[in-house]
Formats: C-alpha cells, structure tokens, sequence
C-alpha cells in the first residue's frame, strides 16, 4: 500500500493541484471579465504543478532543463493552434455549414498534434545539446512574441458573452488539466523530457474554451477572444524559461513563486496594458465608448 502510494503521489498530486488551479483561475476569470480577463485566462496555472512533478527531486536538472525548454515550442503551436479558430470559422463558412465547430475542431487538434509529434521525432533523429535546445525555446519565445503583437495589431469585435461557467463545464476544465499534467510527469518519468514539455501544454483547456463559449455564445464571440489569449499565454513560455534556472538554485517552493511573479510582471502586466491601449484607441477611432468591444470577454462567460 506504502508503495502504491509513493509511485502515484508524485503524479497525482501535481495533476489534482493543476486541476484545482485551473477551476480556480476560471472562477477568478468569469468575475472580471475584459481585457484583464483574457490575459487572466493564460497565466501560469497548470504548468506550475508540470514543473514542480518534472524537477521531483532535482535528479535530473538537464533532463529538466530539456523539458521546460521546449514549453515555449509547445506554446508557439498553441498560438498557432488558436489562430487557427480565427481562420478556419471564416475559410470553411461556406462549405461546412451544418459541422463549422466539428471541423474547426478537427482541423486544429489535428494540426496541432501532426506539428508535436514531427518535434519530437526531429528531436530524437537530431539529439540537440542542451544549449541547443535552450535556444530553440528562446527562439520560439521570441516568435511567439511577434505573433502575439501581430494578432492583436487588428482588434477584432466579439461581443461580451452573457453566461456564467457551469459547475460541468469547471469540472470539465479541471479534470482536463489534471489529465494533461499527469502524462506529462508520466512521459518525464520514462526518459521523454521533450515529449513531456510539449505534453504538459497540450490546449485541451484551450480546446473546452473555444467548444464551450462557440455553442453557448456562437462562433463571433471565442473568434475575437484569439489575440488576446494568443499574447497572454506567453507568459507560460516565460515562466519555463524562468524555472529552468531557478528551480535547481533556491528551495523548490520559493523557485516556483519567483518565477510565477516574474512572469506575471515581465509578460502579463504588459500584455494587459498594451492590450488595454489598443482597445482605448480602437474605441476612441471609431466614436465609441471605451468598453463597447471587449474582444476576451468571451473567455470568461461561456457555459
């Protein structure tokens, strides 16, 4: 029994606590709302508990290095992954009327699972150094960068949903996350550090978002909430970037709140004040009141 449990307590715990996170930080959304709201959404939650259960005991920090390295690769995919609920809605419209958000659906995941599963094969063909791979994830977290100013260089209308999340839908995004975490410290725990990094940001809560907000709000409102969670989400990039260094220097609990604030501060802050000044002068263009368009509101009121 003693055994049973120190095998799964190392995976278990980490997943249920990123599964607490992610039904908290849903709540925290719904009450804001706005443009505070679609950053809110993609802060560090779950990858806090990925990165915590991958450095377990500080055994292998190369192997840990590895992992957090290829969080920004895994990040870059779900920008395009988002994007592509921006592009597909509008280029399959004509032809898939009856099946749009199915074929949304197939499309992305599918696309984005192809595009994972070609990186770590590369990666296994090509075995990268460390330093190699450390560059690999700065590069990605510079792309992300640029494309997450890019898809908010145009502010894109969605209207404010009107709907609370439901207790399913909740228990829905907290079981995901916890899923999600849980194979990924099962993937760092086989010897798959690359395969876990890209694992552990899996948008299966990405996914419920944008099913739950299209059928309850239509397929305008999680469209315009894209860019915002696009530029957001980049600051789980930083928070991997951040951990890599800082877990194997100071005490594992205090690593992991340095790097949470510091990414809040250098990535989320800016995020919603850039994002902020783009709405105002968005409002203000076009004679409206500043809080008429509310392109992230989406995230936070769909069933």
């Amino acid at each position: 029994m003693i055994e049973w449990f120190e095998t799964l307590a190392p995976i278990a715990l980490p997943a249920l606590f990123a599964g607490f996170v992610a039904i908290l930080s849903t709540i925290a959304v719904e009450r804001l709302g706005g443009t505070l709201g679609g950053v809110l959404s993609c802060i560090p939650t779950t990858i806090i508990a990925a990165a915590i259960g991958i450095y377990g005991r500080g055994e292998d920090i190369d192997g840990f290095r590895r992992s957090m390295a290829f969080i920004p690769v895994g990040i870059l995919m779900n920008a395009g992954y988002l994007l592509l609920w921006r592009i597909a809605p509008a280029k399959l419209g004509r032809s898939v009327r009856t099946h749009l958000l199915a074929a949304t659906v197939a499309i992305a995941l599918g696309l984005w699972l192809l595009v994972a599963s070609a990186i770590v094969t590369l990666n296994t063909l090509l075995k990268p150094t460390l330093t190699q791979s450390i560059a690999v994830g700065l590069i990605a977290f510079t792309a992300g960068t640029f494309l997450g100013f890019a898809a908010n260089r145009i502010a894109h209308p969605a209207p404010r949903g009107r709907n609370r999340v439901s207790v399913a839908v909740l228990a829905l995004r907290g079981s995901a996350a916890a899923m999600v975490i849980a194979v990924a410290l099962v993937l760092a725990r086989a010897g798959l550090p690359v395969a876990s990094g890209i694992a552990s940001v899996f948008p299966v809560i990405f996914t419920t978002i944008m099913v739950a907000t299209w059928l309850s709000q239509g397929p305008h409102v999680p469209t315009g909430a894209v860019g915002p969670m696009v530029l957001g989400t980049l600051s789980v990039s930083a928070y991997a970037l951040l951990a890599m260094w800082l877990f194997p220097l100071m005490p594992l609990a205090l690593a992991a709140i340095v790097s949470w604030f510091a990414a809040i501060g250098l990535v989320s802050v800016p995020a919603y004040l850039y994002l902020k000044a783009r709405r105002h002068h968005a409002n203000v263009c076009a004679g409206k009141p500043e809080n008429t368009v509310s392109p992230s509101a989406s995230i936070s009121n769909h069933r």
